[in-house]
């Protein structure tokens, strides 16, 4: 059973940064594609960044050249690094895990709130 645990949300100034983690547990991690989404209050959840099991990494157009994906498969856990940080990216942030044979089938985890705000 995939169990995927959320942290590092919270409050940050305009311009500032946060780290996300998000930890896995219940299966093979390197199995695994990883990807990281966020809603908005009264929008669509949509995808932010994604990390395929190689290492390869995907941006949306959005968080090109402020947010960085990665992973560390023998801690079981992927990270995101936000910075420059801006209003727009005040959603919850959702980690979700998709098995390289199965790659359509979402796992997700139960989120972590983001805002930005002065």
């Amino acid at each position: 059973q995939v169990q995927l645990v959320e942290s590092g949300g919270g409050l940050v100034q305009p311009g500032g940064s946060l780290n996300l983690s998000c930890a896995a547990s219940g299966i093979v991690f390197n199995f695994y594609h990883m990807d990281w989404y966020r809603q908005a209050p009264g929008k669509q959840r949509e995808l932010v960044a994604q990390i395929n099991r190689s290492g390869g990494t995907n941006y949306a157009d959005s968080v090109k050249g402020r947010y960085t994906i990665s992973r560390d498969n023998a801690k079981r856990t992927v990270y995101l690094r936000m910075n420059s940080l801006k209003y727009e990216d005040t959603a919850v942030y959702f980690c979700n895990a998709r098995h390289y044979m199965s790659p359509s089938k979402n796992n997700w985890g139960q989120g972590t709130q983001v805002t930005v705000s002065t």
